[in-house]
């Protein structure tokens, strides 16, 4: 009976025993993307409406110059010696909300500064931003979240916007159209986030590596003729450091109180976030309010 009791009593230290340690927390379900399909639907529906504003046929003498004039009628684009990226003229795009310096400082349109991230030059122009945005949108969308990937977006293009219309030549008549200074900014993001999750991401330096001549090779180039290389830069930027404040994880092996068994004494508990990730959030965030 002695050795039966003994063997019950064990049993029952056993089962009262903590786990040695905690399950890790579920991994989070993805969010469904639906911002990124939205800002690609608005887009190309502004492209089509701005091929129907410009009117091509009306607006030239000769109307079978309008590039696929037979086959679009209204919709045909300029001559490709005026536009070769396949799209509307000049007037057109400033007529919609292109960003133009001398009227945002001297009329005070400062809403030019957002309507130009909705339209487009040309077809070329519009399927190369647009496959930008789901090669980086829908993965970010999906991490993250569309509150913050939609602040990340429009501040990022608002930043382009303003580098790019503190660089234009007052001399020149340019207009400047695109997403790309909010596309950057995703970009941007991408690099502030993997650099602020550094703790959680295997392979660490492969996926540097590879960011970074995405990165370098987008920026060369916008050194191509007729390329507002300053939206990107503006862009880039503001999403770069915008990311050390919105994307923050919790560090590799934080695990929450909810996901804690009862019974189980932590001992030496990991802080949500590492040191660095506060003070590369403060910084940001002072570099931006003094920007």
């Amino acid at each position: 009976m002695g050795k039966m009791s003994r063997v019950n009593d064990e049993h029952d230290v056993e089962a009262r025993r903590p786990p040695s340690h905690p399950p890790p927390p579920p991994l989070p379900e993805p969010w469904c993307s639906w911002l990124v399909p939205l800002i690609f639907l608005a887009c190309v529906a502004l492209f089509i409406h701005s091929m129907y504003f410009n009117d091509c046929p009306s607006h030239i003498a000769q109307p079978e110059k309008c590039f696929m004039y037979p086959q679009l009628g209204t919709f045909s684009f300029q001559p490709m010696y005026e536009n070769p990226l396949i799209g509307p003229s000049t007037q057109t795009l400033r007529d919609l909300g292109g960003l133009d310096r001398r009227l945002i400082v001297e009329n005070g349109e400062k809403w030019r500064l957002l309507s130009c991230l909705w339209l487009h030059a040309g077809v070329i122009h519009l399927v190369a931003n647009m496959l930008s945005l789901l090669l980086t949108g829908f993965r970010l969308e999906q991490e993250f979240g569309f509150l913050r990937i939609g602040v990340l977006y429009v501040f990022s293009g608002l930043g382009g916007s303003l580098l790019s219309c503190l660089h234009q030549d007052q001399s020149k008549p340019i207009i400047s159209v695109g997403a790309s200074g909010a596309l950057f900014g995703l970009l941007g993001s991408m690099l502030s986030e993997l650099i602020t999750n550094w703790t959680i991401y295997a392979n660490k330096c492969v996926a540097l590596t590879c960011l970074l001549f995405i990165i370098a090779l987008n920026l060369a180039l916008g050194f191509l003729p007729n390329v507002d290389n300053s939206a990107h830069i503006g862009g880039f930027l503001a999403g770069f450091f915008l990311g050390f404040i919105v994307l923050v994880r919790p560090q590799y092996g934080y695990v929450s109180k909810k996901h804690i068994p009862a019974g189980y004494d932590v001992k030496k508990k990991k802080t949500k976030y590492k040191l660095y990730q506060h003070v590369l959030c403060l910084i940001s965030l002072l570099i931006l309010l003094a920007g």
